[in-house]
């Protein structure tokens, strides 16, 4: 099994696809079909937002081994606008386009561990990991 899967973000098609290799890796490692799910969905969210706000990037997901537990990480990066204001981004319901909202505040909640680092006119780089009961 690949330990890393890189996959670019440039369309609406490359979301489908990261989000079907995130659950396939999940389904791999033997994560139950729900966490797969939970998975999926915050690839989907960290996707969505590059095309979004930066038009283009890529999402990375690596296999991960902690002391006594196996998980998946995800990165996503972009070279986009960045994000002014992260404290209010990471706040339910803070939407720039319109949407509901959900986006980083849902990440959040979908994994065990969060981090994201933005820089205006740099990028945005959001770490998220998800562990195996």
């Amino acid at each position: 099994m690949e330990n890393e899967i890189q996959v670019p973000i440039n369309s609406d098609q490359d979301i489908v696809a990261a989000r079907q290799k995130g659950r396939s890796l999940a389904t791999a490692l033997g994560f139950s079909s729900g966490d797969a799910t939970l998975i999926a969905t915050a690839i989907s969210e960290l996707a969505r937002n590059i095309i979004t706000y930066a038009k283009s990037g890529e999402i990375r997901l690596t296999v991960i081994n902690g002391s006594a537990r196996q998980g998946i990480q995800l990165v996503a990066h972009d070279q986009g606008p960045g994000i002014p204001d992260v404290q209010q981004a990471l706040r339910d319901g803070f939407s720039t386009s319109g949407s509901l909202g959900l986006g980083l505040p849902g990440v959040m909640r979908l994994v065990d561990e969060f981090e994201i680092v933005s820089e205006e006119n740099r990028g945005t780089t959001v770490t998220a990991k998800k562990w195996k009961p």
